[in-house]
């Protein structure tokens, strides 16, 4: 009877040694900063939040990796990207990347950059400090 033990407790170590203890990801991640600002250099008003949507990202163990989330302050500074774990950063490569803006604010940026998916901002974690600069909207009349 003592001898199944073992047997019994292989798939969890066989787990953890490929998740690693307690990492809950399989993926590397890369510590990333930066700024946002539109294109003439000035901040966009106030605080915005910036969504991170990996792209061509490989699954691992069947995985795919969450979008990472960081907060810019009113300069547009970044600093603490997070993806899986607090402040982790982003695994390497291509990202797009979405400005985060409540649906009854006025608007700071084209709508197209509120979305992942229709946004043409895409930054690559090579070139960092990111610098991500982005059009101001179209007067509404």
């Amino acid at each position: 009877m003592l001898r199944l033990i073992p047997f019994t407790l292989l798939p969890v170590v066989l787990l953890g040694a490929t998740f690693g203890c307690g990492s809950g990801s399989p993926y590397t991640y890369q510590k990333v900063e930066g700024r946002i600002s539109y294109e003439d250099g000035t901040p966009l008003p106030g605080s915005v939040v910036l969504r991170f949507v990996a792209q061509d990202a490989p699954t691992v163990a069947g995985a795919v990796p969450r979008p990472a989330m960081a907060n810019a302050d009113a300069q547009g500074r970044f600093d603490c990207v997070t993806s899986y774990k607090y402040g982790d950063g982003l695994i390497k490569g291509k990202h797009k990347v979405a400005i985060e803006v409540s649906p009854d604010a006025k608007p700071i940026v084209p709508k197209e950059y509120t979305n992942a998916a229709t946004s043409p901002l895409i930054i690559d974690t090579a070139n960092t400090p990111l610098e991500i600069k982005v059009p101001k909207p179209k007067a509404t009349r």
